[in-house]
């Protein structure tokens, strides 16, 4: 019993080392393909086009009513300390570090890693990758270098209209709904904001996209078994990209606002 549970670990830890080694490489290649020519432009567009124009609405909204939602919060935890006053400053460090970029990193990541993991695993299943080689053309050229580098130059703005509007959100709850002064709130946001809280943002955002596309890619590019296995690669990118941005958040945090 004992040398059954010992290889089962031995199995569960070979697994994941062979894992980690095909994303290791896949990753690699990925990103060499990124800064080598030939490059396809109109991918490269139609990719941004894709990952950021078609992402702003649930962006918007998301951020919209996180930053409401986190006025509201504060404003009633914070008055049991007679410190009302400090909702702006907090809405507005609290979005642009934090919260706009992982809820729209999440957000993106379920609505682009998902169509990234279909598309390729359909194309991977239907053996149309495979044409793509017969013909000469380098599958990671053509498919993962276009999406990688979409979404790490998409993710920063799309982060920075999210912080945009979430900021906007708590304004405009707290200058209806809770009786804050309209000019005094938009000073004492301007007041404490800083452009370190700004860019360690966009950095989280770049990073995110990275993730997200590279999941999607990595996850549709050795999906297998039909429909089933596309289904299934569509589901792992997508929890995956979500755990790698958690994970990518802290790391980042740790770089920029370690004492």
């Amino acid at each position: 019993m004992r040398w059954n549970f010992l290889a089962l670990i031995g199995r569960v830890v070979l697994a994941f080392l062979a894992t980690a080694g095909r994303l290791a490489i896949f990753t690699a290649t990925g990103v060499q393909h990124c800064f080598l020519p030939p490059w396809y432009f109109r991918l490269i567009g139609r990719q941004m086009m894709s990952i950021g124009y078609y992402s702003l609405p649930v962006i918007g909204l998301t951020a919209f009513f996180t930053g409401a939602v986190l006025a509201l919060q504060i404003f009633i935890g914070s008055s049991r300390f007679n410190a009302e006053s400090a909702v702006a400053t907090i809405v507005v460090i609290g979005i642009t570090r934090e919260l706009g970029p992982v809820i729209g990193g999440l957000m993106v990541a379920g609505r682009v890693s998902a169509a990234m993991a279909a598309e390729i695993g359909t194309m991977r299943v239907t053996e149309q990758i495979d044409a793509l080689t017969t013909l000469s053309t380098n599958p990671f050229k053509y498919l993962v270098a276009p999406r990688l580098i979409a979404a790490t130059l998409m993710m920063p703005l799309l982060v920075l209209v999210a912080d945009i509007i979430g900021v906007f959100g708590g304004y405009a709850v707290s200058t209806t709904k809770l009786n804050f002064n309209a000019g005094m709130y938009l000073k004492r946001t301007f007041e404490f904001l800083e452009f370190e809280d700004v860019a360690s943002g966009l950095v989280k955002a770049a990073v995110f996209g990275f993730l997200i596309a590279l999941m999607g890619c990595y996850h549709g590019f050795n999906s297998s078994g039909g429909a089933q296995g596309v289904g299934r690669a569509t589901t792992n990118a997508v929890v995956s990209a979500s755990i790698l941005i958690l994970t990518a958040n802290y790391l980042v945090t740790e770089l920029f606002f370690a004492t």
